[in-house]
């Protein structure tokens, strides 16, 4: 074990509950943890820090913290950085666990080493290293577990965005509202061809009053949603078509090859047509004492 090794070893022996104490205590000036419940588990999840780094301090290279050695501390700080991602912490609060050490620590190494100046600056210069790349390390961990919440609510947004309707026995209805993408075109296809299967409709219509513009790539997009509907054995009406979107079809040369009405109205119209079925007024009945 280095002499390096054996300083900070040292501080956090002698020291523990006053470093513990010190740390927490700027925590809690620099950050938000949300009432006593949440300063309970940051303070426990700060007394296994100390005693995991005093464990990985005395195995490992001290600034390695890629080492197998150092994995129960990342860890650590990956369970921390993900269960504050997921409650809403921002970067800086979940960063300011790791980097508030500093200033305790360094306190410590100034009455450890108040006479040896130079050794003074080389040991806080390491040992900041190291508070360094732990929090780098907390804030990767932070952002991945942001994007994986992010990926997952888009993707929850998607299909939540692309509902299929079954608005008679035989007829379903896909609304589409916003751009169509290929990741969104997938999820409406999935969706469309799983209902037909489930229901056993033989019409579908697809509505696109809510999709802003159709350009060549939509237009594809629409096209492989209704392929994929024939070949399960259901035709497709298109309805939502605005005059500008038919001029802009018209310019672009595009063949969709299936039948279109303006409305949903009109559409549900001409499913009802095709499978037979009519809908008729109700008769009122006629006033009392009228001949």
């Amino acid at each position: 074990m280095s002499d390096r090794e054996n300083i900070i070893l040292r501080l956090i022996d002698r020291h523990s509950q006053r470093l513990l104490r010190d740390w927490l205590a700027y925590q809690q000036r620099e950050a938000k943890y949300g009432g006593t419940q949440r300063e309970a588990e940051t303070a426990e999840l700060a007394r296994r820090f100390l005693d995991q780094l005093r464990a990985s301090a005395r195995i490992a290279q001290f600034e390695d913290v890629e080492t197998i050695e150092w994995r129960p501390i990342r860890e650590l700080l990956e369970d921390l950085s993900r269960d504050r991602a997921v409650q809403g912490f921002s970067p800086t609060e979940t960063a300011t666990f790791i980097f508030s050490l500093k200033e305790p620590l360094f306190a410590l190494l100034r009455e450890e080493l108040r006479d040896d100046t130079e050794r003074l600056v080389r040991e806080t210069s390491t040992t900041s290293r190291l508070i360094d790349r732990l929090g780098l390390y907390t804030i990767e961990c932070y952002a991945r577990t942001r994007e994986e919440v992010i990926r997952r609510q888009q993707q929850e947004l998607l299909e939540l965005s692309t509902p299929v309707v079954e608005l008679w026995d035989g007829i379903l209805a896909l609304p589409l509202i916003g751009t169509l993408d290929s990741a969104r075109t997938q999820i409406v296809m999935e969706s469309l061809l799983q209902h037909i299967v489930n229901s056993g409709a033989e019409i579908a219509i697809i509505d696109i009053t809510g999709v802003p513009t159709v350009d060549t790539l939509v237009a594809q997009h629409l096209i492989k949603t209704i392929s994929a509907a024939r070949l399960m054995g259901a035709d497709c009406i298109l309805s939502g078509i605005r005059p500008q979107i038919a001029q802009t079809i018209v310019h672009l040369g595009l063949e969709l090859n299936v039948v279109s009405k303006a409305t949903m109205a009109d559409a549900l119209a001409l499913a009802l047509r095709r499978s037979g079925k009519a809908i008729t007024e109700r008769k009122q009945p006629a006033a009392p004492g009228s001949s």
